[in-house]
């Protein structure tokens, strides 16, 4: 909301109705030596333009890095329209849509938000959010094994090459309720996560997690896990990034039959990386799932007039049902970051995302080929990726990070934190905001810290 000042016969005004003279007499039960008088070191104040340039100056001195990071975060260009409707006050202070008759704005926004996940993922039903990806997932595996009664097991099959971070919530989330959680190994070659490993285990699994890219942005073979997992009884789970499904194929249409459920991370959706979030989920599945999903879903209806008109259709949760029948105890959404994606989607349209998925895996190829221009830095694995690749380094990969940053290069993520076993290995991304001179200024500076290591060495 713009900052409206007080004019000083409005504050005149209203002291005159309390029955004070001053400001500080509000203020009087304070001891007077808890008081910190006058405030010498703070500068006369500055006209608006003024005020603006010393912090434009202040953020200048300051540094402004370039972000090479992905691992489920990502640097997208944001359109000003998006916040700027997103901030309305219509949309900004509103809480949970309730009342109907009052909330008819926020219903049809987040009913269209439902409407473009599922056109996205190909399938039936979407939630209106959730938390973030990885509670999305969590959320899955939950919903997966609950309706898959067929299955023997309370087991669900994960990929060691989906993001470290959704493994750890997924772990923290569905072991205290008894799911088994079992990791499927990556291919050292590829990358990607073999077939066979659905074949490793007797016992068999009720779900089978697929991501698509993984984490090393390398693409799965979605279709044949997805047909392989349907085989053995298991319900499929698809981790999919947005923008990725702007060009590759969708959950719905993997395999014979499509996954049956599909979730991920909607940051890449107008939504700017914020020092670590906030973030939103998102969940689609077939239609005959429904009944399992958790959150809360909004339908599109008609009045007794028969004017269209949207309202609160299913809520699976503890807050509006009995516990024991609740198939989650999510109390909330992220009904503003569902918003700025809903707007996001809408300004850009199906062609925009594409340009948007094209550009960037451009860019990442520019990006790979310049990195391994210098010695000893090579690709990782030997299979197709999205954009982002994992790369071999030739020096330690924190120190290469720590060089980087004293020159405002946020240089990627490293691998060896998690996956040990490639160290050092560092894994890149370039979105559509990355520019061919800060490719080519990376390329040049991770050659002269290569350089320098070598000589130290």
């Amino acid at each position: 909301m713009p900052f409206v000042p007080h004019t000083q016969a409005d504050i005149a005004a209203m002291l005159g109705v309390i029955g004070v003279s001053a400001i500080d007499d509000l203020f009087d039960e304070i001891p007077a030596a808890l008081r910190i008088g006058e405030l010498a070191a703070i500068p006369t104040g500055l006209a608006e333009m003024d005020i603006a340039r010393l912090m434009q100056a202040r953020a200048r001195a300051d540094g402004e890095p370039v972000c090479f990071i992905g691992a489920g975060a990502y640097d997208h260009h944001i359109p000003a329209a998006v916040w700027q409707i997103a901030a309305r006050g219509e949309f900004y202070t509103a809480y949970t849509p309730y009342q109907a008759e009052a909330s008819q704005g926020t219903l049809q926004l987040l009913y269209e938000f439902q409407s473009m996940m599922t056109a996205l993922t190909a399938l039936d039903v979407s939630n209106a959010s959730l938390y973030d990806g990885a509670s999305a997932l969590a959320e899955a595996v939950l919903m997966a094994v609950r309706a898959n009664r067929k299955a023997k097991s309370n087991r669900a099959l994960v990929p060691r090459a989906l993001h470290p971070a959704y493994r750890r919530v997924l772990r923290g989330i569905v072991e205290p309720q008894g799911i088994e959680i079992v990791e499927a190994p990556f291919d050292r070659r590829g990358g990607h996560t073999p077939i066979e490993s659905l074949g490793a285990d007797s016992e068999g699994f009720a779900a089978v997690v697929i991501n698509q890219p993984n984490f090393f942005g390398v693409i799965e073979e979605a279709d044949e896990l997805t047909d392989a997992a349907h085989d053995q009884g298991a319900l499929v789970i698809g981790v999919v990034n947005p923008i990725a499904l702007a060009l590759l194929k969708p959950p719905g249409e993997w395999g014979a039959a499509g996954a049956d459920i599909a979730c991920g991370e909607a940051q890449p959706l107008g939504i700017p990386l914020s020092s670590g979030g906030p973030y939103a989920g998102f969940l689609c599945c077939k239609q005959d799932l429904v009944r399992q999903m958790p959150g809360r879903i909004i339908g599109r209806t008609l009045d007794l007039d028969g004017k269209p008109g949207f309202t609160l259709t299913l809520q699976a949760r503890e807050q509006h049902i009995r516990r024991g029948k609740a198939t989650s105890n999510i109390c909330t959404n992220q009904g503003l970051l569902a918003t700025a994606a809903t707007i996001h989607m809408a300004i850009l349209g199906a062609e925009g995302l594409e340009r948007v998925g094209g550009a960037s895996h451009a860019n990442t190829r520019a990006l790979s080929a310049a990195l391994c221009k210098t010695l000893g830095v090579e690709p990782l694995f030997d299979r197709p990726y999205f954009h982002e690749q994992a790369l071999r380094l030739p020096a330690p990969t924190a120190d290469v990070l720590r060089s980087l940053a004293a020159d405002n290069i946020l240089g990627g993520f490293d691998l060896g934190l998690d996956y040990p076993e490639l160290d050092p290995a560092l894994l890149v991304c370039a979105t559509e905001l990355r520019t061919a001179e800060e490719i080519e200024g990376y390329a040049a500076k991770l050659a002269e810290i290569v350089a320098a290591q070598a000589v130290s060495v």
